[in-house]
């Protein structure tokens, strides 16, 4: 299965795919070089996760993509209310809802498009599954750990990146773990899609 793993990160919902073929994006460049240390036989590739999509979806199997979430998120929303006079609100990354359209009309693969649960009501309802939005072309079954952050699977992921922030200064350390996807539900997720496809070869 050629898979396309768009806004990367660190790779925390990718970390228990096996039997892969696996095309990561990531713009910025010292969190994509933690992901090929975890990730040694991944191709990396440090660009425009949304202009790639664009280019290149139709070259893969299964894409998995994570948009920008701060302007969609629920937290955000609430720090310009509490902000001082003169903070302005921001337009929401329509980024995420073009994703979803492409994929929806355009791709003849499995997809996720995965976010943060919104200040707003979607304007494309998604499934909710462990403090996230997903959005797929395919049926997941519920995911019973419904607790956002489960740290065992990501204990090693988080020592590593504390000693490459230590040498390279990454931002927002905390940030970068805590918008993970869990590793066993990017698995799990994966399956399901596996799944689908596999019942759809012998209809």
């Amino acid at each position: 299965m050629k898979v396309l793993n768009l806004y990367a990160g660190i790779g925390g919902n990718r970390k228990l795919w096996t039997d892969v073929d696996v095309t990561a994006i990531e713009l910025n460049p010292q969190i994509a070089k933690i992901y090929q240390d975890f990730f040694p036989q991944d191709r990396v590739f440090i660009t425009d996760a949304h202009k790639y999509l664009l280019e290149h979806f139709s070259e893969f199997d299964f894409i998995w993509s994570s948009p920008p979430c701060p302007t969609h998120s629920r937290m955000n929303n609430l720090n310009y209310i509490k902000t001082e006079q003169g903070q302005k609100p921001k337009y929401p990354d329509m980024r995420l809802y073009e994703e979803i359209i492409l994929l929806k009309h355009w791709f003849e693969g499995d997809w996720c498009v995965e976010n943060v649960i919104s200040y707003y009501k979607p304007l494309i309802p998604p499934i909710e599954s462990c403090s996230h939005y997903f959005w797929t072309n395919f049926h997941f079954s519920p995911w019973k750990k419904q607790k956002r952050y489960i740290r065992e699977h990501l204990c090693d992921m988080e020592d590593i990146l504390a000693e490459e922030y230590k040498k390279l200064k990454i931002p927002n350390k905390e940030q970068i773990i805590n918008n993970m996807v869990n590793s066993e539900l990017g698995l799990h997720i994966l399956n399901e899609s596996k799944r689908n496809i596999q019942s759809e070869l012998f209809k």
